[in-house]
């Protein structure tokens, strides 16, 4: 015999054995940022104060609501079965998209998944309720459009002054090999303790002549090693 009260099922069998199951609702959250220097924990204490469980909370980390591919809210839409409800602070957390969110929306109801954004649950039988859905889901594209559309124009703006220049070119596979050395030097000067530079052998002197010293200074510097006739070498102190 099935039976309802206060919102659970309550499966009862009778004879010879009695038997009763009750099968108690759950929450399930999911909470997104659109970037990596955003935070998370406004949106995981929220859920938490509205009764879900920590443990059951999914997130997306830097992915816009764009996209519909996401492994939080693949997860979290695979936590869900049927008299559990899914819960976001806003809607805009759950798609940035009209058509994807009624697709959610709708995929949960078919499932007989409830939808709760912040405290009110979503009744997509009612009409008040579907428009006032529809609604928030249209202002949660707008917002996306128009974030989409400064960046776009402050993007123009800064490459017509040029200050946004894109990526600074590398080295052709011709010129890395001269730099190579010049890198491998630079690494071992910054590596070096703090001290005099010294020169311990420079075939018949005792120390760094000034050519072998203008050597350093140019690698230091960034500019090309010019070549000597004598050989040094040199450690550091």
């Amino acid at each position: 015999m099935l039976y309802h009260k206060n919102g659970n099922h309550y499966f009862t069998i009778e004879g010879a054995l009695t038997y009763t199951q009750h099968m108690t609702s759950t929450q399930i959250g999911y909470a997104r940022c659109s970037t990596d220097k955003q935070d998370l924990n406004a949106q995981r204490e929220a859920m938490i104060a509205l009764g879900v469980d920590p443990d059951r909370i999914y997130t997306d980390h830097g992915l816009t609501g764009r996209t519909r591919a996401r492994p939080g809210l693949d997860q979290a839409l695979a936590a869900v079965r049927e008299g559990d409800t899914l819960v976001v602070t806003k809607l805009d957390r759950l798609a940035r998209s009209a058509p994807d969110a009624r697709e959610i929306a709708d995929g949960l109801a078919e499932r007989g998944i409830r939808l709760a954004l912040w405290a009110t649950v979503n009744d997509p039988t009612d009409p008040m309720g579907k428009m006032f859905f529809n609604i928030l889901a249209t202002f949660a594209e707008f917002e996306s459009d128009l974030i989409r559309m400064r960046t776009r124009e402050g993007m123009k703006i800064a490459r017509a002054k040029g200050k946004l220049r894109g990526k600074k070119p590398k080295l052709s596979e011709k010129r890395a090999p001269r730099a190579a050395p010049h890198e491998r030097h630079r690494r071992l000067l910054d590596q070096r303790p703090r001290g005099r530079l010294r020169s311990v052998q420079t075939d018949h002197l005792q120390h760094a002549s000034a050519y072998s010293l203008a050597g350093w200074v140019s690698i230091l510097d960034g500019r090309p090693q010019p070549r000597f006739q004598r050989r040094t070498t040199c450690h550091l102190d």
